[in-house]
């Protein structure tokens, strides 16, 4: 008589905290993963950089280290290894190919991000060719989500955020509270749902995409959903960049004043920095700081909204009416917030600034491929008609409604704190 035994697993949540960490790990004290060129701007510079030799052996050097850190998750997971090692290389290789088309300067200039492009070229395979259910069970967004999400709080520097200035972290503060009440509440009067209604307040307030990846991942969101949130966020940031420069020259409005307006209400950093750019050196600086000081406020904000969630979701159970005990508060609370916290913590207080400069570039590129991989396999896993349906007029215009607000109020709030 055979006995089964139970494999052993742990918590997805807890999983990637260990994967984080041992990323992290690897680049301070064993390997420093050299960061890819995908940046080209023709055909020449496409063959002489991207695909120069040296550039694709990093690249090969690249999936062996993802592959090798994915295997790990799956395995502790309880997901089957063997499933996950024939689908990741197409993963991975798709994920290339959208991060060497977002590195064309053209579409740069455009801050059209890769991530968009992990989505479209994930959508375009997994819709014109049927994929067996094994291969999808075996796509691990989830884990390359929530990786990428532990890894963004080493680039959360607590230092950082004194040298931004107070008026900076104020107006940061003022901003997010005000547009993220008022976009939560329209929210609500639309009747769009609590998992829609916070992926969009948390978009439109903090910082565009990372928050909404950032809130999905708080309250286990619907990918479907996040993939509209950020297609949205990804549109209106492009013609916010073009034309509110030319509105504030248009009104001769200070420098300051436009820089703290445009770090405020734009929602990706890429967008940010090149409307700055378009004004002027002063307000590219105030732009950056406003920006760079929303950003850090998206860890409390995760944390936040991970402890709303997990006291109001009473899903879980039919028979559940009280509110929960803080026990099952803590079962339901996403431990990944706690890896992104730590993470932070660690960078900003026990590693030496030097050493931090000197892992910064690789941990955000490594950040930024997890981010891409799994929106390549949102893509997969999504049918065209789930995403299409989500597209439904109430969430459009919600976050139209509440990126106005947070335009006028932004401006407000910049005059009354930067105006000389």
């Amino acid at each position: 008589m055979s006995v089964k035994t139970k494999q052993f697993t742990i918590h997805e949540d807890w999983t990637v905290v260990i994967l984080g960490f041992l990323i992290i790990g690897i680049s301070l004290f064993i390997f420093l993963p050299s960061v890819p060129v995908f940046k080209w701007s023709n055909l020449t510079d496409l063959q002489d950089d991207v695909f120069d030799f040296g550039n694709l052996q990093i690249l090969l050097l690249q999936f062996l280290y993802f592959i090798s850190i994915g295997t790990i998750g799956v395995f502790l997971v309880g997901k089957s290894v063997k499933n996950f090692l024939i689908v990741f290389p197409l993963v991975y290789l798709l994920t290339v190919i959208a991060l060497i088309i977002a590195g064309n300067s053209v579409l740069k200039g455009f801050n059209l991000e890769a991530v968009i492009f992990s989505l479209i070229l994930g959508l375009s395979i997994g819709n014109f060719f049927k994929l067996p259910d094994w291969f999808r069970a075996a796509l691990s967004t989830e884990v390359f989500v929530k990786i990428g999400l532990v890894l963004l709080g080493t680039s959360v520097i607590f230092s950082d955020i004194l040298k931004a200035g107070s008026l900076g972290l104020f107006q940061a503060l003022l901003v997010v509270l005000s547009v993220w009440y008022f976009a939560f509440w329209l929210c609500k009067k639309l009747k769009i749902d609590d998992e829609l209604a916070l992926m969009i307040s948390s978009a439109v307030s903090i910082c565009g995409v990372s928050a909404a990846i950032a809130t999905s991942g708080a309250i286990k969101g619907d990918s479907k959903k996040l993939s509209y949130v950020i297609s949205i966020v990804l549109v209106t940031a492009v013609p916010m960049m073009i034309f509110m420069p030319i509105i504030a020259k248009y009104f001769d409005f200070p420098e300051e004043v436009t820089g703290a307006w445009l770090g405020g209400s734009i929602d990706t950093s890429g967008a940010v920095a090149a409307s700055g750019t378009l004004v002027g050196e002063t307000a590219l600086k105030i732009s950056t700081i406003v920006k760079f000081s929303q950003n850090v406020l998206l860890g409390l904000a995760a944390f936040a909204i991970s402890v709303y969630w997990t006291y109001n979701d009473n899903t879980q159970s039919d028979t559940e009416i009280s509110k929960p005990t803080l026990g099952v508060i803590w079962q339901r609370f996403p431990k990944f917030v706690i890896g992104f916290i730590a993470a932070s913590l660690l960078f900003s207080f026990l590693i030496a600034p030097e050493i931090r400069n000197e892992v910064k570039d690789s941990l955000k590129n490594l950040q930024g491929i997890w981010f891409a991989l799994a929106f390549t396999s949102i893509g997969l896993e999504t049918n065209f008609k789930d995403l299409l349906s989500n597209t439904i007029k109430k969430p459009l215009y919600a976050f139209l409604i509440a990126q106005l607000f947070n335009i006028i109020i932004t401006l407000l709030i910049a005059f009354l704190l930067f105006n000389k």
